[in-house]
């Protein structure tokens, strides 16, 4: 698999966590915690987010039920995602973003805002399941 830069987002309707990694390091770092207060703001954020970084690929957490199933949110999180493929182009994957956030307060050790490091969290869940280098 050729390198890739990867951009992860955990999206909230107040606060998106965003995460960068690249398949070559196979490793997840937070970048920031967007708030836009306008959807035209959340995506001039993320259109100077792809600018600076220039993705391969995104990956968006998806929230599901404790048992995988679809609520809500899950609606909301796929709208976005196909947002970010028809706006910007981008190869977008969707991955299990269950337990993301008690992860990341359990790596804080604190109630510091999460959003950033749960992005990390579902990026590092994609690169760890992508196939073992050769």
């Amino acid at each position: 698999m050729p390198e890739e830069t990867l951009l992860a987002f955990d999206y909230g309707t107040k606060k998106i966590g965003v995460a960068i990694g690249n398949t070559l390091t196979r490793l997840a770092r937070p970048l920031e915690i967007l708030t836009p207060v306008t959807r035209e703001q959340r995506f001039a954020a993320i259109a100077r987010l792809l600018d600076d970084w220039q993705p391969d690929r995104v990956v968006v957490g998806l929230p599901l039920t404790a048992s995988g199933g679809v609520q809500y949110a899950t609606l909301r999180c796929r709208r976005f995602a196909n947002q970010l493929h028809g706006r910007f182009g981008l190869l977008v994957e969707l991955v299990d973003e269950r337990g993301s956030s008690v992860e990341a307060q359990e790596l804080l050790g604190s109630n510091a805002p999460d959003d950033a490091v749960a992005a990390a969290v579902v990026l590092q869940r994609y690169l760890d399941a992508l196939d073992p280098p050769l």
